[in-house]
């Protein structure tokens, strides 16, 4: 049975990925000997139009932006010793998954986790502040297990409920504010799903699943830890993605969105939210280019080849700054 199949079998919610597939095939990779391992990516990549490449190569730099060598700390693992002493959470097999690709004597530095500083010496993390100075902040698609959800909706926008929808956790104050603020609204479908902390309030509301949330016009993206985890899978869908502009990105590469091109741009304290679904309301045409400009965007991730080169790349770029090649 391939892992396709397997995968078709236990998935658990509508378009969601269960970690059970995703910790099959981690120890699955884990117990293959390296030498039955991997492909030659490199080769897949000569074969690939000039467009392409020039696409791959664009990404990779933009993950890994570090442009010189530079010493690794004495204390830095090798990934022999990655493998033997990390736990086996979802980071460690995502970094796995490449990282088998190299000798097992090269050493790495990491940081798992919603990382929102930069580290002093680079590292590869799953998220970084958007801003010029962030290049010891390398890119790799970590916990994608959770991050990485893309959806097919079959429900064409202007059939969709003229509403604006969010559920999630509000354990920071600007979620906090944001809910207090629309939970009520004729607008909005908007509450918090906490499993701790105060639940006896109002805007403590059921889950909802992506099937259900893709019922409405509008999905709002907020920002929790990091980066906001609902984006990817709303941008694949044919609602209406609004939030304000994004101040940490991952893989998914946030800081390269357009505002009112990608998404529809809200304040930073959401205020003109309700304008914002009036507007796109009575302006059904306009919502819809930028609905297919968001799912364009998206399709760029889909492309399991591309995504295991550009992966392997930005290792073996690492590799190579740290004067190790093999």
């Amino acid at each position: 049975m391939s892992f396709n199949s397997l995968k078709n079998m236990i998935r658990i919610d509508f378009n969601k990925n269960t970690k059970l597939f995703f910790y099959i095939r981690g120890l699955y990779i884990l117990g293959l000997p390296k030498f039955l391992y991997g492909r030659d990516l490199h080769k897949e990549f000569q074969l690939m139009s000039e467009t392409e490449k020039t696409e791959i190569l664009k990404r990779v730099e933009y993950y890994n932006k570090v442009s010189s060598s530079f010493k690794l700390p004495k204390d830095a693992k090798t990934i022999f010793e990655y493998i033997k002493k990390e736990k086996m959470k979802t980071y460690f097999f995502d970094l796995l998954e490449y990282l088998k690709y190299f000798n097992y004597k090269n050493k790495i530095t990491y940081i798992f986790g919603d990382v929102i500083e930069v580290p002093e010496i680079p590292s590869f993390v799953k998220s970084r502040p958007i801003s010029e100075d962030n290049k010891n902040s390398i890119i790799l698609k970590l916990n994608k297990v959770r991050h990485f959800i893309f959806v097919n909706d079959s429900i064409k926008f202007e059939d969709k409920i003229d509403k604006a929808v969010w559920r999630g956790k509000s354990f920071k104050q600007h979620r906090i504010d944001f809910i207090k603020n629309f939970y009520n609204s004729p607008f909005c479908d908007i509450g918090q799903v906490n499993n701790k902390g105060d639940l006896n309030v109002p805007w403590q509301k059921e889950k909802l699943s992506l099937k259900k949330q893709m019922q409405y016009k509008f999905i709002v993206a907020i920002e929790g830890n990091d980066v906001a985890s609902n984006l990817k899978w709303a941008m694949s869908s044919n609602s209406l993605v609004m939030m304000a502009k994004p101040k940490y990105e991952t893989w998914f590469m946030e800081g390269t969105l357009v505002e009112n091109y990608h998404y529809v741009l809200l304040k930073d304290d959401y205020s003109d939210l309700e304008e914002k679904i009036k507007y796109y309301l009575s302006h059904i045409e306009e919502a819809k280019v930028i609905i297919e400009n968001a799912n364009n965007y998206v399709k760029q991730f889909k492309n399991k080849t591309h995504e295991d080169i550009i992966s392997y790349f930005v290792l073996e770029k690492y590799f190579k700054q740290t004067n190790v090649i093999e």
